[in-house]
């Protein structure tokens, strides 16, 4: 049986992976990476000696192939990503679920290693109700955007998604035009130097972020209620 793992790494502060994390980096034959350029920052912080390959949303049908080949020898892959629960917002879901679809359980074993993602990590520090919400993940760019806004302010649960730099402030405006009324959090460079929590209205945030573009660096998790 050859064992798949997918490895959580820290979100930014590189303290935070698990002792189980790097047992487990440490035993695998090939370490599967979105960037490996990434990736080795963590590896030799932490004096893992094995081979990386790359695998990303833009990979081809190819480089799968390569996966199932190296599982179908016996051997044991670990997946982790740039920052956090490969998965979860990123390229690797399709991946796990390609494996799922051509192996039994029984050839290949799909094993996860939990540790830090953002989302979690967002909603446990916002102090925003937490027992029920619904993650977006990135949203769309343009086709579907305007629709999300307004299913976001109808929602009866709190709202999570990731944002990027360039572009929080029209996301901010947009929840200024749709949900007005709603209360939003913004955690921006979670676990790192400059980690930041700021709540209040739209309105209230945008104007924060306008009047702080040094604040407009980094991730950003956005979180509405």
């Amino acid at each position: 049986m050859s064992k798949f793992y997918i490895v959580a790494t820290p979100i930014g502060n590189m303290g935070d992976i698990t002792l189980r994390a790097i047992e487990t980096l440490k035993s695998v034959d090939l370490i599967l990476c979105e960037d490996t350029r990434e990736t080795k920052k963590i590896l030799d912080k932490y004096n893992i000696s094995k081979p990386t390959m790359s695998y990303h949303a833009q990979s081809k049908l190819t480089k799968v192939d390569k996966i199932f080949e190296l599982l179908e020898e016996g051997k044991n892959l670990a997946l982790v990503s740039d920052a956090g629960t490969p998965g979860i917002s990123d390229p690797g879901a399709l991946l796990v679920s390609k494996i799922k679809e051509k192996f039994d359980e029984k050839d290949v074993q799909v094993i996860p290693i939990p540790g830090a993602t953002a989302l979690i990590t967002a909603l446990s520090g916002s102090g925003l109700p937490t027992h029920e919400f619904t993650f977006l993940g990135f949203l769309p760019h343009k086709k579907g955007r305007e629709t999300l806004f307004k299913e976001i302010t109808q929602s009866k649960r709190t709202v999570v998604f990731y944002e990027s730099p360039h572009r929080i402030l029209k996301t901010l405006e947009s929840l200024v035009k749709f949900c007005p009324h709603k209360n939003v959090c913004i955690a921006r460079e979670l676990t790192k130097i400059f980690e930041q929590f700021k709540t209040g209205s739209p309105a209230e945030i945008l104007e924060y972020f306008k009047t702080n573009p040094d604040k407009q660096r980094g991730e950003f998790t956005v979180i509405i209620v």
